[in-house]
């Protein structure tokens, strides 16, 4: 064992889990208060396979939004939902709605080709119905059926 690995075993060894995660937080902001977005962008891509080793992304994900959202809004998952999707910070800003419509592109197209073949269509298709679905909930039926139209034009392309 090397002098760091001593080093840090003896610090944090006898650590609780919740004191770790808070000493963990406290670290990453002074770690990350110098860096540009690109030299983040890099130790993150350097880091991610080795963190996400047995992680279940499916599950994951919903958890680590839900802590993005932030705590103004009483610390539940429907008053989190609420706030950013009702603007967050600012009024008339729907932070979460913008957020995903930039985010959830990229996420697909980055984790659909890693999905075994009946996995990645189930996906689609259950995605497919729950955009049109959502995208439709206070659209008149023609405007419902245009949406369609356009969504099958672009799929047919």
């Amino acid at each position: 064992m090397g002098m760091m690995d001593e080093m840090m075993e003896s610090m944090i060894g006898g650590m609780t889990k919740e004191e770790k995660q808070e000493i963990m937080s406290k670290m990453m902001e002074k770690f990350f208060s110098g860096m540009t977005a690109e030299d983040k962008q890099k130790m993150m891509e350097q880091m991610m396979p080795k963190m996400m080793e047995g992680i279940n992304m499916a599950e994951m994900m919903p958890r680590m939004m839900m802590g993005m959202m932030g705590a103004n809004s009483g610390g539940t998952p429907m008053g989190m939902m609420s706030q950013m999707m009702g603007g967050g910070q600012a009024a008339g800003t729907p932070m979460m709605g913008h957020m995903m419509t930039q985010m959830m592109p990229q996420c697909v197209s980055t984790m659909l080709p890693g999905l075994p073949k009946e996995e990645r269509v189930d996906f689609v298709l259950k995605m497919i119905s729950t955009l049109l679905d959502g995208a439709s909930a206070d659209m008149s039926e023609k405007e419902k059926n245009d949406l369609v139209a356009r969504a099958l034009e672009r799929i047919t392309a």
